[in-house]
């Protein structure tokens, strides 16, 4: 009956132990670095109410960069807790286990015991005893036994159920960590890319708030004339089955469902509505072999787009390992010697282009295009859709 007893105490107090661990509170510095998250989003949202200056845009960047790196400090003590906690139910299994071991073999033992019993008649029974009391005792004892091993097969029982559930449990802990670790990796990654932006945000204007000014009116205007083009046109409404990829390389239609209606570098803008400029240069890439980029290639990239507006896209831009740069040029040069060119044009007559399509073939005004906005614009006659003189921006592209 003690070692009963003992075993009882055993599964209670892994059971107990399993109740609290789950019921822990969220630890102190889980809370505080939650809180310190929420404080520093606030920020962030304040920030960016304020008038757009170089010097509320760097504060704007460190803010986020310290964002994430108390997000990323969350992330790993996640991951500590859930490897402890992986560690935990592995020791309170391998318990487990070694007390249903012990608990089945003396159900089987009590089982065999009691079978030995049972060949016994009741007038085997009056022959063994020599008093009542020791009959009544021997009765007793029997009933004793079998109401014994009756707790002692429900124990069996909460044990095996306990047992399949921590095990469940592990292995659902096991994927939150794989989770957290894939988590944690992302957060390393943006952190370094907001780092990086940030560096390339004072390289870029020369730390000078007149210079910052300058190439944010720039590409404002830029994005205001695609919206303005898309808007004549009549809409940015999606389109199917526009891809067609030749011995040129790969035709893109920006409003292309694949790609279309996902945002331009995480902005507000759509590849459908402002990725034309984006969607030529895909393009252009797949001619010089890179076959398998396309817009959505170069929209993942942050880094292919302007740290003081994350909309627009930069001269020199990455994709497939290949760097690439936009340089102005002369249309017939580049295409008589087999190389596309990406212009702008003006659709509304004003001096900047307000959309942006590949030239592939011909010369002297008579030009194939390869227009992403068109639906299924692939190499198809320049001068049906614009003139000559729309033409105010002439790229070739370099590597």
């Amino acid at each position: 009956m003690r070692f009963f007893r003992g075993k009882k105490s055993v599964i209670f107090l892994l059971l107990f132990s399993f109740c609290f661990f789950a019921l822990v509170p969220v630890l102190a510095d889980d809370a505080e670095l939650t809180k310190k998250i929420e404080e520093y989003k606030q920020k962030l949202v304040d920030i960016r109410q304020q008038k757009n200056t170089l010097s509320s845009q760097i504060q704007e960047m460190d803010t986020q960069i310290y964002l994430t790196g108390l997000t990323i400090q969350r992330s790993e003590q996640k991951i500590i807790d859930t490897q402890n906690e992986i560690e935990k139910l592995g020791s309170r299994i391998e318990n487990l286990d070694s007390s249903l071991s012990s608990l089945s073999k003396m159900l089987l033992q009590r089982i065999v015991d009691g079978y030995k019993t049972q060949q016994f008649s009741i007038f085997e029974l009056l022959l063994d005893t020599k008093t009542i009391a020791d009959l009544t005792n021997r009765i007793k004892y029997q009933k004793t036994t079998q109401n014994n091993n009756q707790k002692l097969l429900v124990q069996v029982q909460e044990a095996k159920v306990n047992y399949e559930a921590q095990k469940i449990l592990r292995e659902q802990k096991k994927v939150e960590l794989d989770q957290l670790v894939a988590s944690l990796n992302a957060q390393k990654e943006s952190l370094k890319t907001q780092e990086t932006q940030k560096e390339r945000l004072l390289v870029e204007t020369n730390n000078d708030e007149t210079t910052y000014q300058s190439l944010l009116s720039e590409a404002q205007a830029q994005l205001a004339g695609f919206s303005r083009f898309v808007s004549n046109q009549g809409g940015s409404s999606l389109l199917s089955n526009q891809t067609v990829c030749d011995d040129w390389g790969c035709y893109y239609n920006q409003r292309d469902s694949q790609w279309g209606g996902s945002a331009l570098n995480n902005t507000g803008y759509t590849i459908a509505s402002d990725g034309c400029l984006v969607t030529s240069m895909a393009m252009v890439y797949t001619h010089y072999g890179h076959r398998g980029v396309t817009p959505q290639t170069i929209n993942s990239n942050p880094s292919n787009f302007a740290s003081y507006y994350p909309a627009y896209l930069n001269k020199t831009i990455t994709a497939d390992g290949a760097t690439s740069t936009r340089e102005f040029s002369i249309i017939d040069n580049e295409l008589s010697g087999g190389r596309p060119v990406v212009v702008g044009i003006s659709y509304d007559g004003g001096p900047r282009p307000d959309h942006f399509l590949v030239l592939i073939s011909g010369s002297g005004g008579n030009y194939k295009m390869n227009d992403p906005y068109t639906p299924n614009g692939h190499n198809i006659p320049f001068t049906d859709k614009y003139s000559v003189g729309s033409i105010r921006e002439i790229d070739r592209v370099s590597w």
